[in-house]
């Protein structure tokens, strides 16, 4: 095997981390692709410097993704308030070993979308040390700051996670349990029924993107969601159960094309969040390979089937 060869080889050992570190930073699948081969290119030509492999290409995908932060912050291109991340899909029914790679076991909707209010400096420093456990030694460099900032930056960054992505229930039934509830009284418009499945401060937030901005909307408490969920009544029988960010959710396929995804934190039996992407172009993008099926409700993938 060629030195190259052997390179690469290494490189796509670290794959699965690195594309799970860009991801968490930036909440998009195809950024964090992008940041992938950065870090690939910029290893192919600095590989005789590197030593601590793993390390080191852990530094430069962190780096490319404070640029783009930080690119991001003064363009400001990202409307916060409606603002959901990329979904990671899968299927209920079988296990994803590359879903959960990228996820780990942390990394529901609810949070991304906090991690996505953090200032630069306390996304990656929140990422890097509490979910992937990485030194504050190691992260002040990035930031050009002491290890002692890090961490007061990382302590305000936690308060914020833990106010922002209540801490779902894991077991996955309750959480099944909780969005069929919510979808039948929303199938049968039993409003009461709605209000009783959702937490009294529960928050629905939409993203439609630029060609559905109509859609984009943040929704607060339990009768304010109960009463929008009239809206969308027609699209209920196109529903059909998905893992989002390893939660359960519900992809809408209509006609072939997806519609939306509503991603649903489930908190002591009460649905908290609820997230949705409505964006056209973002759904075309994601890989719902093994999801889609007959559309309608007596679909083999039907949620009510």
């Amino acid at each position: 095997m060629t030195g190259g060869a052997r390179l690469a080889e290494r490189f796509e050992e670290h794959r699965p981390r690195l594309r799970a570190v860009a991801y968490r930073m930036l909440g998009s699948l195809g950024e964090a692709d992008d940041v992938v081969q950065e870090t690939w290119l910029r290893l192919d030509r600095h590989a005789e410097e590197v030593e601590n492999l793993g390390g080191w290409l852990t530094t430069v995908a962190s780096r490319v993704c404070l640029n783009e932060l930080r690119g991001r912050e003064r363009r400001r291109e990202e409307e916060l308030d409606t603002s959901v991340p990329d979904p990671v899909l899968a299927a209920p029914e079988r296990d994803d070993p590359e879903a959960a790679a990228l996820l780990g076991d942390r990394v529901g909707i609810a949070l991304q979308v906090v991690l996505g209010t953090l200032g630069p400096a306390e996304r990656l420093g929140f990422v890097l040390h509490d979910l992937f456990a990485v030194p504050f030694e190691e992260i002040a460099p990035l930031l050009d700051k002491s290890p002692a900032a890090v961490r007061q930056a990382v302590s305000r960054a936690r308060r914020r996670v833990r106010e922002g992505a209540p801490e779902p229930d894991r077991d996955p039934a309750a959480q099944r349990a909780a969005v069929e509830a919510f979808r039948a009284a929303s199938r049968d418009g039993d409003f009461e029924a709605l209000v009783a499945v959702l937490a009294p401060d529960a928050v629905l937030r939409a993203d439609g993107g630029t060609a559905m901005a109509a859609l984009s909307k943040v929704l607060r408490g339990s009768r304010a969601i109960a009463s929008s969920a009239q809206g969308f009544r027609h699209l209920l029988p196109f529903g059909r159960p998905v893992l989002v960010n390893g939660a359960h959710g519900v992809l809408t396929v209509v006609d072939g094309a997806p519609v939306s995804v509503m991603a649903f934190t489930v908190v002591d039996g009460l649905v908290a969040r609820i997230d949705v992407l409505a964006d056209p172009e973002r759904l075309a993008a994601l890989d719902l390979t093994g999801l889609t099926g007959p559309d309608g409700p007596d679909g083999p993938a039907g949620l009510d089937g």
